[in-house]
C-alpha cells in the first residue's frame, strides 16, 4: 500500500477535531528524524521513512527491544505505536518515566525505509480499539459509556462486570495480562452494583477519581498505581472516598488496543504483528 494512503486512512478514523497530544516538546533531541506535522500537533506521522509499506507492526511504547525485532525481519514496513517515547519508571520513580527512542536504531529504520506512526490520544478515545474499551472487553466487562475526558478524548469507560468481589475482578485481571496485578483496597469486598470504572494507563489522576465519585462508582481499573508524587493526591482522594484500585501495569493495560489495531490494518488488506514487550512492574 501506499504510505500516504496509509496515513490518510488513519487520520481520518482517528484523528478527530479537539484532541490534542504533546510529545515534540519532550523530543528536541531527535528533531532530525521527526515530521513537520509531529512537530505540530505530536499526534499522527512520526518518522516518515517509507514511500510504501507492506506490513505494520504495532507495540505499546518504541522501545529498543521493539525497534531491533523490527529491524531484524522487515523493510519498507510501519511500525505503529500508542506512544511517540518508552517507558521504564525505574528511570523516574517519583514522576514519569518516559524518554526517548534511541537516535541510532531510528537511523536504521530510516535506511530500512520503515516509517513509525502515533497514536497516544487519538487512541485512547473511546472507539472500538480504544486502550480503555479493549482492556475492558479482555476483562469480559460490559461498556455502559466513555467518561474520564482529557485532552479533548474520552480515555476511560464505566462497565458492568459479573463478577461481585474485589478479589474476584483482580483474579480476572491477573490472568488477563499474564502476570500479577495490585489491589489498594480502599473500599469493601463486595462491589457496588458490580459498575467499575476502566481507565487503562495513566488513569491514577484526581480528576477521573473526582468523576468516580460523582458518580458513585467506587472501582478504579487502571495501569499505574505506584504510589508517588505524581500520584500522591489521586490515592488519598481514592482512599478518603473508599473507592478501590486496581494496578495492572502501563504496559499491560494498554496493550490490547495494540493488539486489536492489527485487526484495523488487516481490514485495509495490510499484514499486521503485535510485538510483545515487558511491563515495567515499578508501576504498581
Amino acid at each position: 500500500m501506499l504510505a500516504k494512503k496509509l496515513y490518510a486512512c488513519l487520520e481520518k478514523d482517528f484523528i478527530k477535531p479537539g484532541i490534542s497530544d504533546d510529545w515534540f516538546s519532550y523530543m528536541p533531541e531527535l528533531e532530525g528524524f521527526l515530521c513537520e506535522s509531529f512537530k505540530k500537533s505530536s499526534m499522527g506521522l512520526v518518522c516518515d521513512f517509507s514511500d510504501t509499506i507492506h506490513k505494520v507492526y504495532t507495540a505499546v511504547f518504541p522501545s529498543e527491544n521493539v525497534l531491533r525485532k523490527i529491524l531484524n525481519h522487515a523493510e519498507e514496513a510501519m511500525l505503529f505505536v500508542h506512544h511517540a517515547s518508552v517507558w521504564d519508571l525505574k528511570r523516574n520513580p517519583q514522576g514519569f518515566g518516559f524518554y526517548n527512542m534511541d537516535a541510532l536504531l531510528l537511523e536504521e529504520m530510516r535506511k530500512k525505509r520503515i516509517s513509525i506512526y502515533c497514536l497516544h490520544h487519538p487512541l485512547d478515545n473511546y472507539s472500538e480499539y480504544s486502550t480503555s474499551k479493549t482492556l475492558a472487553d479482555a476483562l469480559e466487562i460490559e461498556t455502559i459509556k466513555p467518561f474520564a475526558h482529557f485532552s479533548g478524548a474520552a480515555c476511560g469507560v464505566l462497565g458492568k462486570t459479573k463478577y461481585n468481589t474485589v478479589q474476584e475482578l483482580q483474579k480476572k485481571y491477573t490472568e488477563v495480562v499474564g502476570h500479577e496485578t495490585k489491589l489498594y483496597q480502599h473500599g469493601d469486598d463486595k462491589m457496588l452494583d458490580s459498575v467499575v470504572a476502566i481507565c487503562a494507563g495513566a488513569g491514577m489522576q484526581t480528576f477521573v477519581i473526582q468523576e468516580l465519585i460523582e458518580n458513585n462508582i467506587n472501582e478504579l481499573i487502571t495501569g499505574i498505581t505506584l504510589k508517588n508524587d505524581w500520584s500522591t493526591a489521586a490515592h488519598e482522594l481514592a482512599e478518603k472516598n473508599r473507592i478501590n484500585i486496581f494496578g495492572g501495569t502501563h504496559y499491560s493495560s494498554e496493550k490490547f488496543a495494540c493488539i486489536a489495531m492489527c485487526k484495523y490494518f488487516e481490514k485495509l488488506d495490510l499484514p499486521a504483528e503485535f510485538i510483545e514487550d515487558a511491563p515495567c512492574f515499578e508501576d504498581m
